[in-house]
């Protein structure tokens, strides 16, 4: 992290961005390098909501004598950027959603054969969160009355709120009712977000901000959280699977595709088939053994969780995974795709395939996803790949590394790991945080940067966390950087990990690390810590506990939308690099101090790493205190209830599961 001329901290990614210089091929690292951010822009004081500008709001003393040509000053138009990038990180999340509840609704109408409702105990839980009977229904049947519950989530003009906010703690929703920020649909709190952005309409900042959480709201208690349990439902609740990770992963005699994106269904498709007896007889025919998928950001998280479906890394990986010279086909979906990768692709004998109505790229091939003709459509694309194989050049960077690593920790996953399926709760977790073994918890999520030592703040910050005993949950990007440096596995919590947060990770066998999946499901980390406050001893609501997330190196609007829920939610959210609305001190006031006395969250942006490090301890600590729980002192712990290993844990659902004969209970 410290070499500031490296291009990433990731050793086989920077092996890579070295070869691509030697032979003259441009990457986002160089872009980057040549093209710096307008000074103006980057700190939110430049407003081009209308024709009349842009307007550049600067000066020695801008914030209070700065305007633009309509009279706008500098805190509305700095917070209207903010809601104008919430707005978008929103509607992208919940766009991805809206998707999974139409499929949903489209397996129940039997309509989207290929795919099933894989976990029915999930879709019965779901069930019972928005009040739907499923005792003794048929599962189809509560499965469209989960799908239409959910669409009205989206477009809801009646009285009424999304569906999920009951899941938050009481004293959670109680602050976000007195502040009037509870979401009432998704699509309305978007576009009331643009509406109150455009020329001439909402000018206080504080006004418009409130109105930012609120679609936030809708982001992380809606369309992220809609999308989780629907994917779980559809193809099944995550649980630890083993998997690999870095450019390693591309094998010289196989055909290999990338997956890369956000939406599942295309992915789950593509998995299902690759296997089939014609598709691995028409690889052969080419002179390949088989397929091989890859993933790459999000929709790499996806597959890994369910399938361990390995990963190539996160968003800077994906020009050099092309670079390697292995990859016969990248399929693309949504958001976070580079456009270079079609003319990089030229270099090489890569094709590159756009899935989504919504997204084509110069140069690439499209073949649009259908769900109603799911296989059809994989095993199209899976083709495509094959027929090109036998143009695959010798040039290329053919990295090897890779590392093992382990994800699949979802919420229900958490909940069993510490007492079995009869006894699951976050009672263990919350005693250990209570003694002092576990220091607090930090949510490490949000994109690699290439403007950074690209995933070095990541792997910085994680290992620097766990040394200091704070167990660490993440998501997205986040969880590729670490895997991709090999942090994701048991081992690394006996080599790195302080003596408590070791103890626990090896009572419960765990990795000090919790990779919870892809962007969307940040969610899980919201229903993790209700759990917690609904458990009991720490705080009755998110507000207060010793619980922080931090985005070291963030760069998508999505990121901010996520930032922004948890600050609403009450969790101090620290972002890597320069604020977007820093040259407005009200503004920043707001994001800090008002919304810490509101909601008992924050939002901060830190450039150095290791000021970010102590502020996450420093606000951990502080909640430690204001809970009057034992101060962390390294390697002395208070009483508390015995760990059980998993074995242990095992024993126990034996003894349990037994029918009970006796009288009463």
């Amino acid at each position: 992290m410290a070499d500031k001329n490296i291009k990433s901290a990731n050793e086989a990614a920077e092996k890579i961005v070295e070869w691509s210089v030697s032979h003259n091929l441009e990457t986002c690292f160089d872009r980057a390098e040549k093209l710096k951010p307008c000074p103006i822009g980057e700190t939110g004081a430049c407003c081009r909501v209308c024709h009349m500008g842009p307007c550049r709001l600067v000066g020695s003393n801008a914030e209070e004598e700065a305007r633009g040509v309509c009279g706008a000053h500098l805190p509305t138009v700095a917070a209207r950027n903010l809601v104008r990038m919430i707005a978008a990180g929103t509607a992208a999340h919940s766009d991805h959603a809206r998707g999974m509840v139409q499929t949903l609704l489209a397996v129940a109408n039997g309509e989207a054969e290929d795919f099933k409702i894989t976990d029915v105990k999930k879709l019965y839980r779901v069930a019972g969160y928005l009040d739907i009977e499923f005792e003794g229904r048929d599962i189809k049947d509560v499965a469209r009355d989960v799908a239409t519950t959910f669409l009205n989530d989206f477009g809801r003009q009646e009285k009424g709120f999304i569906n999920y906010l009951s899941r938050a703690p009481k004293k959670t929703q109680e602050r976000w009712e007195k502040w009037g920020i509870k979401p009432r649909s998704i699509d309305r709190e978007v576009v009331e977000a643009m509406h109150r952005t455009a020329v001439g309409v909402d000018h206080e900042a504080d006004h418009l901000l409130t109105h930012g959480l609120r679609t936030a709201l809708a982001d992380g208690w809606g369309g992220c959280m809609i999308s989780t349990d629907i994917t779980d439902i559809l193809f099944g609740t995550p649980k630890p699977i083993k998997a690999e990770a870095s450019f390693g992963i591309f094998k010289e005699d196989e055909v290999n595709l990338i997956v890369h994106g956000h939406e599942p269904l295309l992915a789950e498709m593509l998995v299902a088939v690759v296997n089939d007896d014609d598709i691995v007889e028409y690889a052969k025919s080419k002179g390949a053994k088989g397929v091989n998928i890859g993933g790459m950001c999000c929709t790499a998280n996806e597959t890994l969780m369910r399938h361990g479906i390995p990963t190539a890394g996160g968003f800077t990986n994906q020009e050099l995974g092309i670079m390697t010279g292995l990859v016969d086909a990248i399929s693309v979906d949504v958001q976070c795709i580079m456009p270079a990768i079609t003319e990089l692709s030229t270099k090489f004998h890569t094709q590159v395939i756009t899935t989504s109505e919504k997204a084509k790229i110069p140069g690439a091939v499209h073949v649009e996803f259908d769900e109603h003709k799911a296989k059809e459509i994989a095993k199209k694309i899976i083709k495509m790949a094959i027929d090109n194989f036998p143009n695959r050049k010798a040039e290329g960077s053919h990295v090897t590394d890779k590392y093992p690593l382990i994800g699949g920790f979802s919420h229900e996953y958490i909940e069993y790991m510490q007492g079995g399926s009869w006894r699951g709760s976050f009672r263990p977790l919350n005693d250990a945080i209570m003694a002092g073994r576990v220091r607090g918890v930090v949510g490490l999520a949000g994109c690699d940067n290439p403007r950074v030592p690209s995933t070095g703040i990541h792997k910085f910050l994680a290992t620097e966390l766990i040394k200091n005993d704070v167990l660490i949950v993440s998501t997205g990007c986040g969880s590729a950087a670490c895997g991709t440096a090999g942090y994701l596995t048991p081992e690394m919590a006996l080599e790195n990990a302080g003596p408590g947060l070791r103890e626990v990770c090896e009572a419960i066998g765990i990795p000090p690390i919790l990779h919870l999946g892809a962007c969307v499901d940040n969610s899980r980390i919201l229903t993790i810590a209700s759990a917690m406050a609904a458990e009991g001893g720490l705080s009755d609501e998110i507000g207060g506990m010793p619980a922080v997330g931090i985005a070291p190196e963030w760069m998508s609007e999505k990121a901010i939308a996520i930032g922004c829920y948890f600050a609403a939610s009450g969790v101090p959210v620290i972002f890597g690099g320069e604020s977007p609305v820093g040259s407005s001190k009200e503004v920043t006031r707001i994001m800090t101090e008002v919304w810490m006395e509101r909601f008992m969250g924050a939002l901060h942006f830190e450039p150095d790493p290791e000021k970010i490090l102590e502020m996450a301890l420093k606000y951990i600590d502080d909640a430690r205190d204001g809970l009057k729980l034992k101060k962390y002192e390294p390697g002395k712990f208070g009483a508390e209830r015995v760990l059980m290993s998993m074995a242990d844990r095992r024993q126990l659902d034996k003894h349990a599961a037994k029918p009970h004969t006796g009288v009463g209970g």
